[in-house]
C-alpha cells in the first residue's frame, strides 16, 4: 500500500489517492447516519463508486481531489480529506479543504492533522493562494477543524438548497520553489 499513489504524510498519516478497493472503506462513512448527519443522505455501493470516479476525474483535470487517509501505525483506513474544486461559491470557484472520517475516529485530531497537511499542499505544490471549506452552521465540529487549520468564517450563503458557512485562509507568503506534488 505505501508508496501506491502516495501523496503525502504526516506524524501519523499517510494520504494516498483512492481507489475503487477503498469502496468498503468510504461505506464505513457515506452508510453511517450520524457521520453523513448534514449531507442531503447516506450513499450506497453505487453512489460510493461514483464517489470514487469523480476523484479519479478530479485528480487527471486538477491535480487533486479528496485522499484516502491511512493510519500509519496499523495500515488502516481512517477517512478521507483532500482538496475539492467548488464551482461557483458565490460567483467564484473555490478550492476547498474537505474532510470526513469514521466515526471510530474522531475526537482524535486526525481531521485537523490532515486538513493542515492538505492546507499546505495546495498553498506550496499547487500555488495556490485562498482556501475555504464549506460548513453547515450546525456542524460544530468541522467549524473547529476548519479553525485548527487556520480558517475563520468569511460569510454564509445559500447552496445545496440551504445557509452554508465558508470558512476560508488566505497564502500568508510567497510559494517558495521546491518539487510538485501529483495527484
Amino acid at each position: 500500500m505505501a508508496g501506491y499513489g502516495t501523496m503525502f504524510e504526516t506524524n501519523r498519516l499517510l494520504l494516498r489517492r483512492l481507489t475503487l478497493d477503498d469502496v468498503d472503506n468510504l461505506l464505513g462513512i457515506f452508510s453511517d447516519p450520524e457521520a453523513m448527519k448534514y449531507y442531503p443522505a447516506t450513499k450506497g455501493r453505487r453512489e460510493t463508486i461514483a464517489w470514487i470516479d469523480w476523484n479519479l476525474k478530479s485528480y487527471s483535470e486538477h491535480g487533486f481531489g479528496l485522499w484516502a487517509v491511512i493510519l500509519k501505525s496499523t495500515a488502516t483506513f481512517a477517512g478521507q480529506c483532500g482538496l475539492v474544486m467548488q464551482r461557483n461559491v458565490d460567483g467564484r470557484d473555490e478550492v476547498e479543504i474537505g474532510y470526513s472520517f469514521l466515526r471510530g475516529q474522531w475526537n482524535s485530531g486526525l481531521a485537523s492533522e490532515a486538513a493542515m497537511a492538505c492546507r499546505d499542499f495546495g498553498f506550496a505544490n499547487l500555488d495556490l493562494t485562498h482556501l475555504v471549506s464549506l460548513i453547515d452552521p450546525a456542524n460544530r465540529a468541522s467549524q473547529r477543524v476548519a479553525e485548527k487549520v487556520g480558517m475563520s468564517c468569511e460569510k454564509e450563503i445559500d447552496r445545496w438548497g440551504k445557509r452554508i458557512q465558508v470558512y476560508g485562509i488566505e497564502r500568508k507568503t510567497p510559494r517558495t520553489t521546491g518539487s510538485r506534488g501529483t495527484a
